[in-house]
């Protein structure tokens, strides 16, 4: 076929398909699937493309390291490459990474897993969302999703054929779910609870009192959690808790997590979920048909980051922890009340005062004094009236970010 033969071809079926004019008289609509129809585009890519056109903007949206990789990690990959190591692995990834992956938690938050049937290697978090998701559910399970949330828990949960079911947090308990309203919102139908601590957006932490509340509970009505520790190592003022640590709780906990936070690893996307056998093992059927195994060479950085990584990884923690300080004082401070959050590196203040919605708020920001946050409201309805703001920035980006939100909050503009 000649290029402007195709060229011809591809405008017919781009013709086509604006019409909704499909052979045999179907629309476009009637060959897609309803689950995704009812998946809404990212809220944060929308403020993401508005700020990129805009010149002179500070971000405070992203929700990624300002640190980079460290080099050590860097150089276990171009070592790997040298040696042309560079094949398909294990399904679940290698093997020294999962043993490096259940020495590390296992000394550093105390759960042990087998590296040999209940640990696997994913892309990124994400995915092991995505598998975690698709190997327990069937359709109309319900499953609870603590708000304000990661914006991808409820759609994975839709997609995998199960309905998400939020359980709203408030400003007034530091967003932290209150016992009694996870209890109201479960039934019959009610398979699983996605834990997220520390917490993306809002940065709240459940320390371990608080998670063995939350347990009891799992326990009471034999429940599944799925708890999203990305941000373990990014705690500030308490230590870490998995909730698989709590009596009881092992066989019915599924710990997603990866090196993106913690390790300023974001673009090697790889992550790992911890599992009892009975689960990894379903797990690994569905990975080997769509993801067949994670990269070859982020798994040896990967593997250097695990043996040597970690006092990056306090120095990393504590910066943030001085950032963290000083946003929430400063926000306080101009009259936007704003809690002390425990972990990961987002604050979430509350706009109320202005009179103004959270995306009124973010689009005149932006608009007005060019600082990007996200609108709370992309979180699920209880982050209405609060914006998510990253302090993964250097000190000199926040205080002139602080300086322009500031005078953003008492210009006229809010009128």
């Amino acid at each position: 076929m000649k290029l402007e033969d195709f060229s011809l071809n591809t405008k017919k079926i781009t013709r086509i398909i604006d019409e909704d004019d499909f052979c045999s008289g179907r629309t476009l609509k009637s060959y897609l699937s309803s689950r995704v129809e009812q998946i809404k585009p990212s809220g944060i890519r929308r403020f993401f493309d508005m700020a990129n056109r805009v010149e002179g903007v500070i971000s405070l949206g992203v929700g990624e390291p300002d640190f980079v990789t460290h080099w050590s990690i860097c150089e276990a990959v171009i070592r790997s490459l040298e040696k042309s190591y560079t094949s398909y692995t294990e399904i679940a990834g290698l093997m020294e990474l999962r043993k490096e992956i259940a020495y590390y938690m296992n000394s550093r938050f105390q759960v042990s897993y087998s590296p040999e049937s209940e640990i696997i290697g994913t892309i990124g978090g994400s995915q092991a969302l995505d598998l975690s998701l698709r190997t327990i559910l069937n359709p109309g399970d319900e499953v609870l999703v603590i708000e304000p949330s990661y914006l991808a828990y409820a759609p994975l949960v839709t997609l995998a054929g199960g309905i998400p079911v939020p359980v709203k947090t408030t400003i007034e308990t530091n967003f932290k779910p209150k016992p009694e309203h996870i209890k109201q919102s479960i039934n019959s139908n009610t398979k699983a609870l996605i834990l997220c601590t520390p917490n993306n957006p809002t940065g709240s932490f459940l320390n371990k009192d608080e998670l063995e509340e939350i347990a009891e509970i799992l326990i009471e009505h034999d429940l599944l959690v799925i708890t999203d520790e990305i941000y373990a190592e990014l705690t500030y003022d308490e230590t870490f808790c998995s909730i698989a640590s709590i009596d009881g709780l092992r066989e019915r906990t599924i710990i997603i997590s990866g090196f993106s936070k913690g390790f300023a690893m974001t673009g090697w996307r790889l992550g790992f979920i911890c599992a009892p056998e009975g689960f990894s093992q379903e797990m690994l059927k569905i990975h080997q048909n769509t993801m067949l195994c994670a990269p070859s060479i982020t798994q040896y950085g990967a593997i250097e980051a695990l043996k040597n990584g970690q006092q990056y990884v306090q120095e990393m923690r504590k910066n943030y922890q001085k950032r963290r300080n000083y946003v929430v004082n400063t926000l306080n401070e101009m009259g936007l009340d704003c809690h002390i959050p425990g972990g990961a590196f987002y604050v979430f203040p509350s706009i109320r005062s202005t009179g103004l919605s959270s995306e009124k708020f973010a689009e005149n920001l932006l608009m007005k004094e060019k600082v990007a946050v996200v609108p709370g409201n992309v979180f699920g309805e209880g982050g209405e009236g609060h914006i998510r703001c990253s302090y993964a920035s250097s000190i000199e980006a926040l205080r002139e970010a602080m300086k322009r939100i500031k005078r953003f909050v008492e210009s006229s503009c809010l009128d």
